[in-house]
């Protein structure tokens, strides 16, 4: 077993939709969530999910069709700079480098099945 950086827990789960309005008042309505304002650039909605992972409407999928159409989940990280380099190490396939945003940094790689996966950073949760 090796120290990793990566957090054991999965961050969040994506969901991809065509119409985030409807998916945040469908999901909203079917969860008992009330409806918020915060949102990444009106690509991402989060539902606060109750015992850890949060749910993620993301309609990126049109202009990311390379990696997000199939990312699923992510991985949290307190260092992405540290997890990119320990999945660099493994030699493990990296599909994008790290983006950067104003609270949220990732980067993605694939698993031997060519599931592509994510690293995920959130500097609000540091």
């Amino acid at each position: 077993m090796t120290n990793s950086p990566i957090t054991n827990r999965i961050g969040a789960v994506f969901i991809h939709v065509t119409d985030m309005p409807k998916a945040i008042q469908w999901y909203s309505e079917l969860l008992g969530l009330p409806i918020h304002s915060d949102s990444h650039e009106g690509t991402i909605y989060s539902l606060q999910m109750e015992g850890g992972s949060d749910l993620l409407l993301d309609s990126n999928r049109r202009e990311h069709t390379s990696y997000m159409t199939k990312t699923q989940l992510f991985f949290e990280t307190k260092s992405l700079s540290e997890s990119y380099q320990f999945v660099k190490e493994k030699g493990i396939e990296i599909v994008t480098e790290i983006e950067v945003h104003e609270n949220i940094s990732f980067f993605t790689f694939k698993d031997p099945d060519g599931n592509i996966l994510m690293i995920c950073e959130d500097k609000r949760k540091l």
